[in-house]
């Protein structure tokens, strides 16, 4: 059974920084692209970052862009998302997700999704 589990959430002031981790399970993602979404309350789902199976490819959406990084470590089957300079308007629950079917991809689908971790930044 493949399990995504994120971590590193948490309440966090203005101009502060987190970093999330996914872990998978169940499945070895060293081979595949995987990104990370967030959601706020009342507003759509929103790819934020996104990293193929090397990590020589990545997208950001350009709210975040400069001010976030994605990375991962393939030995460790997990995915990480340093956040900087974060903003009120970073706070929502925040999403791992990972592709069987795609390798060097940095696209909005995903198969597997974890359960989200809140984000919280004070102003």
């Amino acid at each position: 059974q493949v399990q995504l589990v994120e971590s590193g959430g948490g309440l966090v002031q203005a101009g502060g920084s987190l970093r999330l981790s996914c872990a998978a399970s169940g499945r070895d993602f060293s081979n595949n692209a995987m990104a990370w979404f967030r959601q706020a309350p009342g507003k759509e789902r929103q790819r934020v970052a996104a990293i193929n199976w090397n990590g020589g490819n990545t997208y950001y959406a350009v709210s975040t862009k400069d001010r976030f990084t994605i990375s991962r470590d393939n030995a460790k089957n997990t995915v990480y998302l340093q956040m900087n300079s974060l903003k009120p308007e970073d706070t929502a629950v925040y999403y791992c997700a990972a592709t069987v079917k795609y390798r060097d991809y940095v696209g909005l689908e995903y198969d597997h999704w974890g359960q989200g971790t809140q984000v919280t930044v004070s102003s």
